[in-house]
């Protein structure tokens, strides 16, 4: 590869208009997330040598689409957040919501808890550990993920987190069709209803961001 094509892969994306209309009065704390991430992220394997050209569409603002659909005064639990996608974003544009970012890795977790305490979050805490070691300590309203597992596997994993009635909302890809499917007899078992994909960010992105949405339980 050429050196100059090494520099231009390395230049960060400038900050998209849409970043202000999603982020509000907290667009200052986002920014600064943005500008860690981007001088830190690839050294500590929190984003790929690529990712700086997309840092704000592929990863923050796709992110901070889920923020409207959160419950006011809820608790959210975000499974694998690795570098701060989707909770840690979400901790930031939400203060009305108590987050548990749950990350098994030791140097992601000190990441986390660093940009925690340097944005002043105090909605928002670390759960160092795979979501099946937290099954019974907590429950949670509502449980976000991002480009974790196949709904097959992360469906046992999540819903025995929730409340009654919490909800599921998984940021997917194009295959989430295809991963439903696969996960029907899962699905049943678990009680998971009112599935539905979504799709968010079409008037401000050039993508749109695909969502798996679900409530868990009998009862609403």
């Amino acid at each position: 590869m050429k050196q100059e094509d090494r520099g231009q892969e390395a230049t960060l994306e400038l900050e998209p208009a849409a970043a202000a209309v999603m982020a509000g009065d907290r667009i200052d704390s986002l920014r600064e997330f943005a500008t860690d991430l981007a001088a830190r992220g690839e050294e500590l394997g929190l984003i790929g040598p690529l990712e700086l050209p997309r840092l704000w569409t592929r990863h923050l603002l796709n992110s901070a689409v889920l923020a409207p659909l959160l419950r006011e005064g809820g608790r959210v639990a975000d499974i694998g957040t690795g570098g701060g996608m989707p909770g840690l974003v979400l901790g930031i544009l939400r203060p009305d919501v108590e987050f548990f970012l749950v990350e098994p890795m030791e140097r992601r977790c000190l990441w986390l808890n660093e940009q925690i305490e340097r944005l002043g979050l105090t909605n928002t805490h670390v759960k160092r550990g795979r979501a099946e070691e937290f099954h019974g300590a907590f429950e949670a309203d509502q449980i976000t993920a991002r480009a974790v597992t196949a709904l097959k596997k992360l469906v046992p994993l999540t819903v025995p987190l929730l409340r009654e009635g919490g909800e599921l909302l998984f940021l997917k890809g194009t295959s989430i069709d295809a991963e439903i499917e696969a996960a029907q007899k899962t699905l049943k078992k678990h009680k998971v209803r009112d599935i539905e994909v979504i799709e968010l960010g079409a008037d401000l992105l050039s993508e749109s961001t695909r969502v798996f949405r679900a409530k868990v339980g009998i009862h609403g």
